[in-house]
Parts: C-alpha cells; sequence; structure tokens
C-alpha cells in the first residue's frame, strides 16, 4: 500500500476538491482509495467556513469511513510539550486501521495559516511516519509565475526540495485564463487535462527548472469554474439564519442567482427562472403570489427570501398552497433587503459536509483535469483492478455513444425526461426521439432552463398519419385486435412508441417515469416478444456496490420461475453482465449452500444450475449458494472450498422474485446503493422500464443501456 499526503501551499486553494478529485480518478482506475485528515484544523467558529469538512464529504460522496482525525487542542498541547513523536505514534495507529484494505491512502495536510503555523513541521512529520510520497495542491496564477514558483520552493524546501524523494509533483487548482470545456461537455476522469502555456512553464523552469519534469510532475491543472459554487437552498437559510416557511425542496434545489426584487410584476418577468432565489420585502404578497406561479408553470426556482421579518397573512399562504407541494422554498429573515442581500455575497463557497451531490460534481470535475496515464503508471502495482461504479458509468456512456442508437421516448412531454434526452443527445449517448406536443415540450425545456438541442427528434402524434402503425400492429397482433382496436391503443404514446420500434424505426424505448411497469411492458410483450433464443423475459439491476458493480436477476419480471426458467434468466443475466464489461461469475441463490439443505426449492436451484452448466458449459456457474458464501470470500472458503464463485460472485440469481425484489430494496436503502435498472433482458429488441421516482441521472443512464442493447444481439 502506498500513502500519499497532499501539502497544501494555503487556505481558499481547493484542498478538499483536490483530494475528492483524486480519489475519483484512483476508484476509476479500479484502485481501491482510502482517505484520513489526522488533523482536524478548527480554524473557525463558523461552521460554514470550517477547513474540516474533508471527512464528512468523503464518507458522504465515496461511502469511506476514514480513521479518527485528532483534534487542534492535542495536536498543538503536545507539540508545545515536545511530543511530536507520541502524536505521530497516534497517527500512525489510526492509519493502521486502513493499511490492511486499500491500494493507496490519500491523506489530507494541514492548511498553513495565522493560527496554524507550525503546519509544515507537521505536515513534513507525516511525510515521515506515514512513509508518504507528496503532491502540493496550489492555486495556478498564470499571470505570475515567479510567485508560483516561490511558493512551491517554499514548501517542497523542508521535504528535500522539488526533485526531492518524497515530493512527486502538484495538482494546481482554480486556474484561471485556462479552457474549460467540462461544464459545457462533461468527460470521464484523465480526459480533460490541460497543457500550460509553453512561455509560462519556461518562466516556471527558470526559477525551479525540476517543474513540470519526470522529477516533478505536474499532476493536474483544474480550471475554476462558477458551476462548481452552487449552494443549495438549504445552505444559503442556514448561513443567513433563515425561519423556514416552507422547507419544500430546499435540499435539492440550487441557488444558481439570486435576484433583489422590489418592483412591480410586469417589470421582473425575467426573474422567474430556474435556479433564481428572489429576495424581497415580506409585504410585497404580490411578488410571493407570482413566484408561486412560477412554480406552479414547471419553473424549478431556488426559492424566495422574505426580509424584514414581515410574515404573509394565512389567506396568503393558503393561495400559495399548490405551490408548495411543487416544493418551492420559502424562508424568512429579520435583515432587510440590501443587508440580506450584502450577507449573501460573503457566503462561503467550501462544500458543505452534508452535500454529498456537489461533492459528487466536484469530484468528476477535478478528475477530468488529472493526468490519469502518469497516475496509472505511478501507482501500477500488484493489485486486482475492479469495475468500480463511476468506472462503470463512464464504460455505459462510452459504449452507447460507440453504438450510436435512436431511442424512443414516449413520455416526451414529462420534465425529468425532457432534460435526460438533452443531455444524451448533446452527449452523443443515443440520438432522442420524443414523442409529444412539440410546443408543450418546448415550454417545458424553457421553464426548466432546458437547451433542447437542435437536431432533437419530436413526434407529434397529433399530425402524424397512424394508418401504417394500425396496420402493423393488426399484423403483428394476428385475429387479436381490429382496426378500430388498433387506433384506440395506437392513441397510448407507450403503444405508439413499441410499434415504432417493432417496425425499425427506432432501436429502443424507454418509459415509466409517469407510465406503470404493466403499461410499459405489456405492448413489449404483445409487439417485440422474446427472442428466437429465449422463452421468458426477465430483468436484471445492475448494483453499484462501493468495491464494484455487480448483478442481481430476476428482481421485476417472473414471480415463481422453475429451473429451466430460472436457467435461462441466469445465462441471459451472464450475457448482460459480459456486454457491459464484467465478466461472469454466477451464483445461484438459496437458503442453502451445496448439500447443506433440502427441499423443494433447494432442489429447484441445484436443477437449474445444472441446466446452466450443460447449456454454457463455458460460463462459471455455481449453486445452491448462500448470498454469504457467494460474496464474502473468506465464508465461500469455508461453506464451498473448491467452489469457483464462492466469495467472488458477480452476478446472482435469486429462485424468486420475492427474494429478487425484496434482496436488491434491502441492499439499495439500507446500503445507500444506486441501483441501475431493470433492465428488460430476452426480447427481441430492447424495452426498459423506468421507477416514477427515477431521477434525471437514472433516466439518462437507463437510455444508455438502452442504446447498448440494441447493438448486443445476446441481451
Amino acid at each position: 500500500m502506498q500513502t500519499i499526503l497532499l501539502v497544501p501551499t494555503g487556505r481558499g486553494i481547493g484542498l478538499t476538491s483536490a483530494g475528492l478529485g483524486l480519489l475519483k480518478a484512483l476508484d476509476y482506475l479500479g484502485m481501491k482509495a482510502g482517505f484520513m485528515k489526522p488533523f482536524l484544523q478548527d480554524d473557525s467558529h463558523d461552521s460554514q467556513h470550517t477547513l474540516d469538512s474533508s471527512s464528512d464529504l468523503i464518507r458522504h460522496a465515496f461511502g469511506l469511513t476514514p480513521p479518527p482525525s485528532i483534534p487542534r487542542e492535542r495536536v498543538e498541547r503536545m507539540m508545545n510539550s515536545g511530543n511530536v513523536d507520541d502524536l505521530m505514534e497516534e497517527v500512525v495507529t489510526n492509519f493502521h486501521q486502513l493499511e490492511e484494505d486499500y491500494n493507496v491512502v490519500i491523506c489530507e495536510g494541514l492548511v498553513p495559516t495565522e493560527e496554524v503555523s507550525y503546519a509544515s513541521q507537521v505536515n513534513f512529520a507525516l511525510a515521515t511516519a506515514l512513509d508518504a510520497k507528496v503532491i502540493f495542491v496550489s492555486m495556478a496564477d498564470t499571470e505570475n509565475p515567479k510567485q508560483l514558483a516561490d511558493k512551491l520552493d517554499v514548501h517542497a524546501r523542508i521535504f528535500g526540495g522539488l526533485n526531492g524523494e518524497r515530493t512527486l509533483g502538484s495538482i494546481l487548482m482554480r486556474a484561471k485564463n485556462v479552457p474549460n470545456t467540462f461544464d459545457t461537455q462533461p468527460v470521464a476522469p484523465g480526459e480533460a487535462i490541460l497543457d500550460l502555456d509553453s512561455e509560462f512553464i519556461s518562466t516556471m523552469q527558470s526559477h525551479s527548472p525540476s517543474f513540470a519534469t519526470d522529477q516533478y510532475h505536474l499532476i493536474g491543472v483544474v480550471p475554476f469554474s462558477n458551476s462548481l459554487s452552487v449552494p443549495r437552498t438549504w445552505d444559503i437559510a442556514q448561513q443567513l439564519n433563515a425561519t423556514w416557511l416552507n422547507e419544500g425542496e430546499a435540499k435539492q434545489r440550487r441557488v444558481l442567482k439570486t435576484s433583489l426584487t422590489a418592483r412591480t410584476i410586469s417589470r421582473v418577468g425575467e426573474i422567474f427562472t430556474r435556479g433564481t432565489l428572489v429576495v424581497t420585502p415580506g409585504d410585497r404578497d404580490d411578488l410571493l403570489l407570482a413566484t408561486a406561479m412560477a412554480s406552479m408553470n414547471d419553473i424549478p426556482m431556488a426559492g424566495i427570501v422574505l426580509t424584514g421579518g414581515i410574515i404573509p397573512n394565512d389567506t396568503v399562504f393558503e393561495l400559495c398552497q399548490p405551490a408548495l407541494k411543487t416544493g418551492l422554498p420559502i424562508m424568512s429573515v429579520h435583515t432587510d433587503s440590501l443587508e440580506t442581500v450584502t450577507n449573501l455575497s460573503t457566503i462561503s463557497n467550501e462544500i458543505p459536509k452534508d452535500d454529498a451531490e456537489r461533492a459528487e460534481t466536484v469530484a468528476r470535475f477535478v478528475a477530468a483535469h488529472i493526468d490519469l496515464d502518469w497516475l496509472k503508471s505511478y501507482f501500477e502495482r500488484d493489485y486486482t483492478p475492479r469495475l468500480s461504479p463511476s468506472a462503470f458509468r463512464h464504460q455505459v456512456v462510452k459504449k452507447a455513444q460507440q453504438a450510436k442508437k435512436r431511442v424512443i421516448l414516449p413520455e416526451g412531454e414529462e420534465p425529468r425526461t425532457i432534460e435526460a434526452a438533452a443531455i444524451c443527445q448533446s452527449r452523443g449517448i443515443a440520438q432522442c426521439v420524443l414523442i409529444g406536443n412539440p410546443n408543450e415540450i418546448a415550454q417545458v425545456a424553457k421553464n426548466r432552463g432546458v437547451d433542447l438541442p437542435e437536431d432533437i427528434e419530436i413526434i407529434d402524434p397529433a399530425s402524424i398519419s397512424l394508418d401504417k402503425y394500425i396496420k402493423a400492429f393488426v399484423e403483428r397482433r394476428k385475429g387479436k385486435a381490429t382496426e378500430e382496436q388498433a387506433a384506440e391503443q395506437l392513441q397510448d404514446s407507450v403503444v405508439l412508441g413499441t410499434t415504432m420500434l417493432h417496425m425499425d424505426e427506432v432501436d429502443g424505448l424507454v418509459s415509466g417515469a409517469i407510465h406503470t411497469t404493466a403499461s410499459t411492458v405489456r405492448p413489449a410483450f404483445q409487439l417485440i416478444k422474446t427472442a428466437p433464443q429465449y422463452s421468458l423475459v426477465s430483468s436484471i439491476f445492475f448494483m453499484l456496490l462501493p468495491e464494484q458493480v455487480v448483478v442481481y436477476g430476476d428482481c421485476a419480471i417472473n414471480p415463481d420461475p422453475n429451473a429451466e426458467q430460472l436457467a435461462e434468466i441466469a445465462i441471459q443475466s451472464a450475457a448482460s453482465a459480459k456486454a457491459f464489461g464484467i465478466e461472469p461469475k454466477v451464483a445461484m441463490i438459496s437458503y442453502s449452500t451445496g448439500a447443506s439443505g433440502t427441499g423443494d426449492d433447494v432442489e429447484k436451484v441445484k436443477q437449474a444450475t445444472q441446466i446452466v452448466r450443460e447449456r454454457a458449459p463455458d460460463l462459471m456457474v455455481d449453486g445452491p449458494l448462500q448470498y454469504d458464501a457467494a460474496s464474502v470470500l473468506s465464508v465461500g472458503k469455508q461453506k464451498a472450498p473448491d467452489s469457483p464463485v464462492a466469495g467472488q460472485a458477480n452476478v446472482f440469481i435469486f429462485p424468486d422474485l420475492n427474494t429478487g425484489n425484496t434482496t436488491y430494496k434491502a441492499v439499495q436503502r439500507s446500503a445507500n446503493v444506486v441501483s441501475v435498472g431493470p433492465m428488460l433482458q430476452g426480447l427481441n429488441k430492447p424495452v426498459n422500464d423506468l421507477s416514477r421516482g427515477a431521477l434525471v441521472d437514472d433516466i439518462v443512464y437507463t437510455i444508455a443501456l438502452t442504446a447498448i442493447q440494441a447493438s448486443s444481439p445476446d441481451v
């Protein structure tokens, strides 16, 4: 295991962001990376400006459990009494909680401040005690290379200089006057690395000859981005010490801009846009009601701040009730409007410790600008790369982009679907086809601040002839539907989209954001039907566990499959796993491992396992296996020592729907695991169902899955 110490050259440089990005990059490479912050900084009594949120952010964003940090008071007491060695021994003890679980540990050093004048001394002691390599984190002032060179030299001197044995290089944060393409076109780790101006590099090297060489690598140059400084409405309320009149979706909505408003309604139309936080006197009932109406028209406002300590009366609030149900946050402050806006201008840009979404965004942004090739070559040792959740998501996007498929979205007027379609279209994940009224779609997009790509397709069912679809529907249903019945059913956008899929006008279909599973699946069963090599349709979920991605099947379709059907589900699921970069090791799950139990249910799993071995002799499969025997190596070795799958399974086949659905939801909710799916398998063409609570990201990845399925005949 290797240890990296991130040494900051000052405060406010993005130290935590650098750590998040480095962890994300290592995770993408398939390395198990841990994190620790040995010491608490405690440099501020203001919880919003603390430098000690790192561990909490890492915990929320990556599911890691950093060891405890030593309080600043204890650090100073031991430093003053000359007990540095004892202090470092305590650090090493905490560190050993991690060492067996990770390939590399990222350690965050102390920030040098007026209060923490001993930061350099402590950071040097840390590097020595942990035998750590050092990466310096600094701001990139491209207009003042000499100042940067001096700063790096000063901080590196204690470690033997920039070309010292311990120093690896720098990550330069918040660089201005350099390209920032990530905000408009997000990419994977390492795909947005920047080369600094050659003149800047030359000037730097005239002061520090080792800079940006093999001796002292420029590991990353991260541009400044306003888009990363987007607090939640909740954070704003906390910092203003506001009183909630309606909390609503304050923890989900982001403040993209603030508007101080005291004009009449007719002159403030421009403020009613996505992410706007309206600041207005508490007696301006008209502006409160106007903001409420905007929210009711699907404009996701960040919220409204009522100033002066004035609370609207009950009648006004009663009129606002429909808007409150949409999640519109409303808060009250005692300060006047001008003072409130002044307070807003001083709000910290630090990421709140519970804002996992923003931490993830920052991590992706920074990781995109890190030199992944260098990182891989440096850390490459004897470890087995794993398919991490972030690598899986990137792989899904990449495969979808390469597939270049047309995916139809029957719920074309649904806001989340429109936003997801715009993302997929702009990133080349799929050619998206929306079914719906073009004017309605355009209005919803405008309300949500979504720019619809020019090449996105919109099919208005009211303006197309249904004749060919009626004919195709009747022909496919063969005596089960008349033309009149077909015409009636084709009024349903899901049925229309499924018919288009059957006629090869599109390559896949995604629905379910507002339709039931039955409404999505039934037309597929009737019109698409099962692939020739299969006798049934089943489903899988991709479970994005902290350390790897695994497949669960069947969790959505077949209530109680027999042995033959269970074997087919296993073969389908293994093919799906392989199509998405997972080399399948299939565990047939039961309440019994091997011959330890008896009963009809165990016998069914035994028979299914044997059928799989006969039909797919090259497939690595075993069963019956209990879940712990299948997933935990130590348990697997004990319960099934001769099994090629026990303890290392990545495809879990459950004996019935009750078990599968219960297990996936228990894991998802109890362990806070992201699940992607259900993905239907076994159909002639891909149709996938969404949860009605699906987020925009869920829809994006389901569209990507569908595109990949359309290019993989066995899935």
